[in-house]
């Protein structure tokens, strides 16, 4: 009897649980080929920075346990392009089908769409999926189908959608054709050769399993204190998984169905808060998708056009550096960038802060923050990423207002106030009490922490000017 036999092809969806493009193979053909193509160059200038490398090594090392364990392996490959790589994989296996789950970015968007039209030219059945996103970004548009500029007017229009959506389970078995053989996963180089990875190591266990096990001990033990606690930094208030959902160890779907699940629950009434903050959270995912897909210039030119002439600073490298380094003596700002090194992760509130610090009050182009980020972050995704430093530099879609400026003392203050934070990314200050902690110069300091390298508020007022010169400005 002739094998019908289908490639795999997994990208950001390194999981067998809700996998479509997985199911479908499964389901309709006998034998399986699950691939992964390393092939960075083809991300141009974004392809992985050096923490999600290390994230997607441990990621793939799971993922082919996880296929293992159902009779089956994953096959790395490396070629000239992904293309000739599957074109080569079909005549090695005798494919007659290659899937996959959907990517949204520009890149990759303009290069499935290449690779599927040559599949298809060569007689192969290609067919993609939905499973990185809720809703897919032509399918929430406005009436006149031009795409939303604001985060409200969108999710309404989701939730009017409906956010439930069937999840498909992973498959018992997968089976694989004997002999095939691939690249070692050690051959792709992620991992440093300079050790500095320990503190990932603290910090994480990557993998599908670790996704799910992360997911109920948050919904178990910390997410009725969700709406409140998830902008304290010294708090483990918040979900912490934005990097299985980047990578695909967790669908957005299954984290929906879990939370909608304890919604209609009668008695979780007190949870709805959260958890509603909570779905929209991963309504904000699914939202820098859409702007990416619908303005994909804005990795790196701000999307409101007055910003391309704004007065960034010029001579800011020396700033850049203290910034990147955790030195610029204001507590809040450096205990940020020191837990981003150690841990490739950064409080969200905290983002926040250091990003305005960055662009408001050192006049640093926002573009260098996120270069930065996607270098050292474990969940460094560019749709994400970059709503996010436009956001806050007042320059993108549904943007903060100019005039938001965060002071970071008053936010240390405020979100930290116990100073444990700060203590425990800055031992330089750990001996200061509470009163004196986010502002050390106040008291002669410590000797081995620098002075503050700006005044937030003297910054504050040049900033000010600075947007109120473009032409437009309120």
């Amino acid at each position: 009897m002739t094998q019908h036999r289908a490639i795999v092809w997994f990208r950001e969806d390194l999981r067998l649980h809700d996998n479509p493009a997985l199911n479908h193979a499964c389901t309709n053909y006998d034998g399986i080929i699950p691939c992964y193509l390393y092939q960075p160059e083809e991300a141009g200038a974004w392809r992985e920075g050096a923490a999600s490398r290390w994230w997607l090594h441990h990621s793939l090392a799971a993922l082919d346990a996880g296929l293992r364990a159902r009779g089956s392996n994953l096959l790395i490959r490396r070629g000239a392009s992904s293309l000739d790589c599957l074109r080569d994989l079909a005549r090695e296996t005798r494919a007659t089908a290659v899937f996959w789950n959907r990517l949204y970015t520009p890149h990759a968007t303009a290069r499935d769409r290449h690779i599927k039209a040559r599949l298809r030219e060569a007689g192969l059945t290609v067919s993609s999926f939905r499973g990185s996103l809720l809703f897919e970004p032509h399918e929430v548009l406005k009436q006149d189908a031009s795409p939303y500029r604001v985060f409200t007017a969108w999710w309404r229009r989701c939730q009017a959608l409906g956010l439930y959506q069937p999840e498909v389970t992973a498959p018992a078995v997968v089976s694989t054709p004997a002999g095939l053989t691939g690249a070692a996963l050690e051959a792709l180089d992620l991992l440093p050769r300079l050790r500095w990875d320990t503190g990932l190591h603290e910090c994480w266990t990557p993998g599908e399993t670790a996704a799910h096990d992360r997911l109920d001990r948050f919904l178990e033990d910390a997410v009725a204190e969700y709406a409140h606690l998830r902008d304290y930094p010294a708090t483990a208030g918040t979900s912490r998984l934005s990097p299985h959902l980047h990578f695909g160890e967790l669908s957005p779907r299954s984290l929906v169905n879990r939370a909608l699940q304890l919604t209609a629950d009668p008695g979780c009434t007190a949870l709805r808060p959260a958890l509603d903050r909570l779905l929209t959270e991963v309504g904000w995912r699914d939202f820098a998708a859409h702007v990416l897909h619908h303005f994909p210039d804005t990795t790196d030119t701000a999307l409101d056009p007055r910003f391309r002439r704004f007065p960034w600073r010029r001579d800011y490298h020396a700033d850049l550096g203290r910034w990147q380094q955790g030195m610029t003596g204001i507590p809040v700002i450096d205990a940020g960038m020191r837990e981003l090194w150690h841990c490739g992760w950064m409080h969200n509130r905290v983002r926040m802060l250091v990003a305005s610090f960055l662009t408001k009050n050192l006049l640093i182009p926002w573009q260098e923050g996120a270069r930065w980020f996607w270098d050292t972050l474990v969940d460094a995704d560019l749709a994400s990423n970059t709503l996010g430093w436009q956001w806050v530099a007042g320059c993108g879609t549904d943007a903060a207002p100019y005039f938001r400026i965060f002071n970071p003392v008053t936010q240390g203050k405020k979100f930290d106030p116990a100073g444990e934070y700060v203590r425990r990314w800055i031992p330089e200050l750990v001996a200061l009490d509470a009163r004196h902690i986010h502002e050390p110069w106040r008291v002669g300091g410590a000797p081995e922490y620098p002075e503050p390298m700006a005044d937030p508020g003297r910054t504050r007022a040049r900033a000010l000017d600075a947007f109120r010169s473009l032409s437009g400005a309120p």
